[in-house]
């Protein structure tokens, strides 16, 4: 099982998310989102990278990708953001029966909802709830069509710990999850994993295939 530590910084509780983003590429644990869980059909990997740490209050994530395509057409909260340049965070806690997927496009549109499955027990989060996590990607917040060409773009995200249903003062030992990349809706459409997920078809809401995400 895959295995990645949240680390905690204390400056991550008193600055602006655009200086935490910079100051996570030199804190925090990196790793790369690279399989290719169903390399037949999706061959495609664009580079992804993520660091994760946290501050007393909220998990902080930054992704930086490199590809050869760029879409982002979505710009409202619970928009279908998969279908653009996407990034995903899905989590639950170990005892939970249920999990949370967090789907970021590259411009930091959300998609986000607690469910027992793909199609179960489906929740989504508010749009107030929503606004509660703050983004800050690196080629502004304006949509646009699809691109062709090789693209550079990075993301940080600051989860609240109580939208996630964590007791910012009673952190458990560890959360499991998974990050992606996707972006079913373009000409290049990729499913890629951190952690590996092993079924016939595409399909990130798996839980059984999550990793440790440990806290220290």
């Amino acid at each position: 099982m895959k295995q990645i530590k949240i680390l905690y910084n204390d400056a991550l509780d008193d600055i602006e998310l655009e200086a935490a983003s910079e100051l996570m590429d030199g804190f925090g644990h990196r790793d790369l989102v690279e399989n290719l869980n169903w390399r037949e059909s999706y061959p495609y990997r664009p580079i992804t990278l993520f660091n994760i740490a946290r501050s007393n209050d909220s998990i902080f994530i930054k992704y930086s990708v490199r590809g050869s395509m760029l879409r982002a057409i979505y710009s409202n909260d619970l928009d279908p953001v998969n279908e653009d340049s996407c990034v995903e965070f899905f989590c639950k806690l170990p005892e939970s029966e249920g999990y949370m997927n967090f789907e970021f496009n590259c411009i930091g549109t959300c998609n986000a909802a607690k469910r027992k499955s793909k199609a179960e027990g489906v929740v989504r989060y508010t749009l107030d709830e929503l606004a509660q996590i703050k983004r800050y990607p690196s080629i502004g917040r304006r949509a646009f069509n699809e691109m062709e060409g090789m693209f550079e773009w990075e993301l940080t995200v600051k989860i609240p710990f109580t939208l996630m249903g964590i007791d910012p003062n009673n952190l458990p030992e560890k959360l499991m999850g998974n990050f992606y990349k996707c972006a079913d809706g373009t000409d290049s459409p990729h499913y890629v994993s951190w952690s590996p997920i092993k079924t016939e078809k595409p399909n990130f809401h798996c839980p059984e295939f999550f990793g440790e995400l440990i806290f220290e």
